[in-house]
């Protein structure tokens, strides 16, 4: 178990943030989350703050965890991490400008927030968006596979585009500030229930998966992420795939890629279930374990 942490959460009553937060507790960090709306979680307070506010965000990493701050002798403290997953989700939920002034505009003012108080350890959430299929204009191929973070990212959306000027922004600052800030580029997140509701179609018809690259990661695995990119430090600006182990198919990687992207070369040699969006530098550099794979959920 790493040693605990206090640490101010973005956007952790979202999707992936209200699983991630339990899994970050665990390990014995205590965490505030920054979100619109509450957290369903005793344990957790959550800080109405606007992002797009700096003066908001500045005030807000350095505000007492929850009520029991004001018993002690202490004034608030800048927090030991900050764990930036706000942002509007997807295209199409707001116009595209508004996609991009708000994702690039929060991601800036937590980032430099985050630096100028002193944190040395910065987490952003990017995106598998970013490697241009999954909103592409029609039937987009990708380069080559397996997807990995060299890979040169090229997407025609404003989601994506935004969650590629956040990673710029996070090499910009570590660079000036010598911190360390890991982009993860999250899979399809998937929560405990939708394994038996989604995957048998997932499964059974497989080309409607071509837009996350026949990749996932379980909401809960996204934490064991986050905590071991806590431990790792001394990184500098690094960007990680944040997906599980495994293609979800019930061909073998190559075989099954070869026969629905014909026209896409496979630059390296795959493990035979390796996911397309590859998370090999989080397994050897982070540590990553795959807990919970999809087919312990379900069976094809």
């Amino acid at each position: 178990m790493s040693e605990g942490k206090r640490i101010v959460f973005t956007g952790g009553s979202g999707k992936a943030g209200r699983h991630v937060i339990p899994e970050l507790l665990k390990k014995g960090h205590t965490v505030l989350n920054l979100d619109l709306v509450p957290l369903d979680n005793p344990d957790v307070f959550t800080l109405k703050t606007d992002l797009t506010d700096s003066g908001q965000v500045f005030n807000a990493l350095t505000t007492h965890f929850n009520y029991t701050g004001y018993e002690g002798l202490h004034i608030p403290q800048a927090p030991d991490v900050v764990i930036h997953f706000a942002a509007y989700a997807r295209n199409m939920l707001v116009p595209d400008n508004e996609c991009f002034k708000g994702n690039v505009t929060a991601t800036y003012n937590v980032i430099e927030a985050a630096c100028k108080l002193g944190v040395k350890k910065i987490i952003i959430a990017s995106s598998e968006t970013t490697y241009g299929v999954c909103f592409a204009q029609g039937d987009a191929d990708y380069d080559h596979f397996p997807l990995e973070e060299d890979y040169d990212v090229n997407p025609m959306d404003t989601y994506a585009l935004s969650k590629l000027c956040g990673e710029r922004t996070a090499r910009t600052f570590a660079h000036r500030f010598g911190a360390d800030i890991y982009a993860f580029r999250i899979g399809n997140v998937i929560e405990p229930h939708e394994y038996e509701r989604d995957f048998p179609a997932y499964v059974n018809n497989p080309m409607t998966r071509k837009r996350n690259a026949w990749s996932y990661v379980d909401a809960r695995d996204l934490g064991q992420l986050c905590d071991l990119a806590i431990q790792k430090s001394g990184l500098g600006f690094q960007v990680f795939n944040a997906t599980n182990d495994t293609i979800t198919t019930k061909e073998p990687t190559e075989e099954f890629l070869k026969k629905a992207c014909p026209n896409t070369p496979i630059k390296r040699k795959l493990g035979e279930w390796e996911g397309p969006l590859s998370n090999r530098k989080a397994r050897e550099v982070l540590g990553f374990k795959d807990i919970h794979n999809w087919r312990n959920y379900y069976k094809p």
